[in-house]
């Protein structure tokens, strides 16, 4: 995997690179049994990039035939763990080998800068499927605690059919989320990309094919959520459909999932998440860093962007100043430059609405402190600016509503209960940030905030061995960590008498 590379060199390499649009089914790409594709359209500068297979109802009742049958055969489930387990982490390697062409198609496809592209999207995606590799051959299952005459087992075994629907924010990051688990577990899996950003899960079924995965094992369809996302939800022979995206969808899956088998249905859904700041910070200007890096990174295009800042009042005015100087290093450049730090947005509808909340934050009577407006227009690419507003309360919509975009709402307190109270005053509960010297306050704040995840004295932290997933409406279950194995699989009670 080649490293160092400069603007020129990603440029050529993008005139060059071979992007494929096809679904990959029973481990050949095929086009959509309609014949139909659409546009994907890069929001770096407006080219189309390739016509994508836009599939449908008999798209996914392929795939999900082909899934089960390879799934019921045993060529995969079967194989004992330590053999999943060398291919698997063979996958992890392609992705590698391959990590300046992944990163390419992600750059173009969905706007972030290059380096992220590499160092986040590419080190994180192998990472996620070699941990989970790694791990699966050493999950043990349980014997109860049973008369001498007896054994109670309790096992784990592979749900079956998994279909994945994936965000475009992370593209083929949340994929390998769920992708290693669901493979090294046995199952046979559907992957679903967003339409805004499929071509690296293109890519990815071609490299489990190269890395000795069998065919069917993993299955690609590109499309759109209310065409071939709906499908797979109502399928009545998907087991498992795990989803990232916004909370409106994840609850429409979850009616889906209701009217068709009872399917499991595991959801990392939205947030609106506080990075809470108190006037005994350790280092304001870290916590400044922190905050600035929280709302701009990935064009604040994250679930757990650090979109609502509640510093205490006594610092406020201090604190926004030297979050507005660090975002001076979080401005809009071409996402091929490798210095650039934020890219382009994922699509014009996109866009208009993070201008759309711009303009309700300004009308709603928040101070605009920096940024606000669309820049780079000219270049034919989809780029704005980092915006904070001040004076802004939890009532507005700014406050309330994700914006997937990098917009940072500031917000006062007082004390440490009306910060809590304001921090969980929201329908997410997917992450939360605290800073502070003292040790009891930070303990105590972190117990009392209703959400998943919580940072202490940094933003954004863990690696594969934590959990990510939210309370209240950014979701259930668990990405990453062994938590993530319990999704991917059943519990079996086997009871024996001697």
């Amino acid at each position: 995997m080649t490293s160092h590379k400069s603007r020129q060199d990603w440029d050529a390499l993008a005139q060059s690179i071979t992007i494929k649009g096809q679904a990959f089914i029973d481990g050949d790409y095929r086009d959509a049994v309609s014949g139909e594709t659409f546009a994907c359209i890069s929001p770096v500068d407006g080219r189309v990039l390739a016509d994508v297979a836009s599939c449908d109802l008999a798209d996914a009742n392929h795939a999900v035939s082909n899934a089960r049958a390879t799934f019921e055969s045993g060529v995969w489930a079967h194989l004992p763990p330590a053999e999943r387990k060398k291919i698997v982490i063979r996958f992890a390697e392609l992705i590698e080998e391959n990590g300046d062409e992944l990163a390419l198609l992600e750059t173009l496809d969905m706007g972030k800068p290059i380096r992220y592209s590499k160092a986040v999207d590419v080190n994180g995606a192998a990472r996620a499927i070699r941990w989970s590799g790694e791990a699966v051959d050493k999950i043990y299952d349980e014997l109860a605690p049973t008369p001498h005459n007896e054994i109670g087992m309790v096992t784990r075994e592979p749900v079956g059919v998994v279909a994945a629907i994936v965000p475009w924010n992370f593209p083929m990051l949340m994929a390998c989320w769920k992708l290693g688990p669901a493979l090294a577990s046995g199952n046979s899996v559907v992957l679903k990309p967003s339409e805004k950003s499929p071509l690296t899960a293109i890519r990815l079924g071609e490299l489990a094919i190269e890395a000795g995965m069998p065919k069917g094992v993993l299955n690609v369809l590109p499309g759109f959520g209310h065409t071939v996302g709906k499908a797979l939800a109502l399928h009545m022979d998907v087991d498992t459909l795990v989803f990232t995206g916004s909370t409106k969808i994840a609850k429409q899956l979850m009616i889906y999932a209701g009217e068709s088998n009872m399917k499991r249905v595991w959801l990392e859904a939205g947030g609106k998440s506080p990075n809470i700041v108190f006037a005994d910070a350790p280092d304001l200007d870290a916590a400044a860093s922190a905050a600035a890096s929280a709302i701009a990174f990935n064009q604040g295009e994250v679930c757990t962007a650090g979109s609502r800042l509640l510093v205490e009042a006594s610092i406020k005015d201090v604190f926004i100043e030297k979050v507005v100087e660090n975002l001076k290093g979080w401005q809009p450049g071409h996402p091929l430059d490798p210095d650039t730090q934020v890219g382009a947005v994922v699509d014009q509808q996109q866009l208009d609405t993070v201008l759309t909340y711009i303009d309700k934050g300004a009308q709603g009577g928040a101070k605009m402190v920096c940024g606000g407006s669309r820049v780079m227009a000219e270049t034919g690419g989809l780029f704005v600016e980092p915006t904070v507003f001040d004076n802004v309360n939890n009532e507005m919509a700014i406050a309330r509503e994700e914006i997937f975009g990098p917009v940072l709402s500031v917000i006062t307190f007082d004390t440490p209960e009306q910060a809590v109270a304001i921090a969980n005053d929201t329908d997410y509960g997917l992450a939360s940030a605290v800073w502070t010297s003292d040790i009891g306050k930070a303990h105590k704040t972190a117990k009392s905030l209703r959400t998943g995840m919580v940072w202490i004295n940094h933003y954004d932290g863990g690696d594969m061995t934590a959990p990510f997933g939210g309370y209240k409406q950014s979701g259930n279950g668990r990405d990453k960590s062994l938590h993530a194995f319990e999704k991917y699989t059943e519990v079996k009670a086997t009871w024996i008498a001697l």
